[in-house]
């Protein structure tokens, strides 16, 4: 049944999409069988070195006893992002992002008994990106620390994570002007977290992200569209869990630059 729903969210995403390296990609919405990820961003260029890029997002999940991606409302998110260019390869950012999540149990059958969990998350990265003929291939090296609380700011367990990323992503143009094109990409993602109770944990490895995105930037228009597919692997050998996200975004480009 998994094989058939990641099948189908691949065609889905391939036949109904509508320039590179703008998609907002899901977060992870932990243990479910399928999810839906949506967003809308603006990316505005502050002058020739420096740009930011804001978005809200909402999530929705399966759970893991249904398979429909709408099946519970999971997440939404804030988030904003400063870029500066160092160099035609080098890029670093940093940024601020709040997200409240629900948290269901395992059967999803309580959602009056729905805890939420706030978090504040802050983190830097440094991109490096590089031209092959007209392919597109970066890597991105992100250290986050995440501060979580319950719904109304109550210690919770593990309250306090530190977690690095490391990214790969590809951009294949469909078009001689880059209008269309495929993006690629695969994250590995490790982390270590403090208890207020037991202090810090191990740092061990947690999950790893696969998109396949399809992105459409029209001409006559300052905005890019993008769909795509995440399979979202947590966990490793016997205990790997994976989930399939159909994932969607709008980034609206330079509203604010007059002519």
């Amino acid at each position: 049944m998994m094989m058939n729903t990641r099948f189908l969210a691949l065609i889905f995403c391939f036949l109904f999409t509508i320039t590179a390296f703008a998609q907002l990609t899901p977060p992870g919405l932990g243990e479910t069988n399928t999810a839906f990820w949506s967003a809308i961003g603006v990316s505005q260029k502050l002058n020739e070195k420096n740009s930011s890029k804001t978005y809200f997002g909402t999530g929705y999940i399966s759970g893991t006893e249904s398979e429909d991606p709408f099946n519970a409302p999971s997440i939404m998110v804030l988030n904003q992002e400063f870029y500066h260019k160092l160099n035609s390869k080098w890029q670093y950012s940093y940024a601020l992002s709040y997200r409240r999540q629900h948290e269901y149990d395992e059967q999803f059958d309580k959602p009056e008994e729905v805890d939420v969990r706030q978090e504040f998350r802050a983190y830097g990265r440094f991109s490096y990106t590089t031209h092959t003929g007209s392919l597109k291939w970066s890597t991105t090296v992100r250290q986050e620390i995440r501060k979580f609380y319950s719904d109304d700011f109550a210690q919770v367990e593990n309250s306090l994570q530190l977690r690095a990323r490391l990214k790969t992503q590809l951009f294949v143009p469909l078009d001689h002007d880059s209008h269309n094109g495929l993006i690629g990409s695969a994250e590995a993602l490790f982390a270590v977290a403090n208890d207020h109770n037991e202090g810090w944990d191990s740092p061990e490895y947690k999950e790893a992200r696969f998109c396949v995105y399809y992105s459409y930037s029209p001409e006559s228009m300052p905005v890019t569209f993008d769909v795509g597919y995440m399979n979202d692997l947590i966990g490793n050998g016997h205990d790997t869990v994976d989930a399939s996200y159909i994932a969607m975004d709008i980034i609206i480009k330079d509203p604010f630059t007059h002519s």
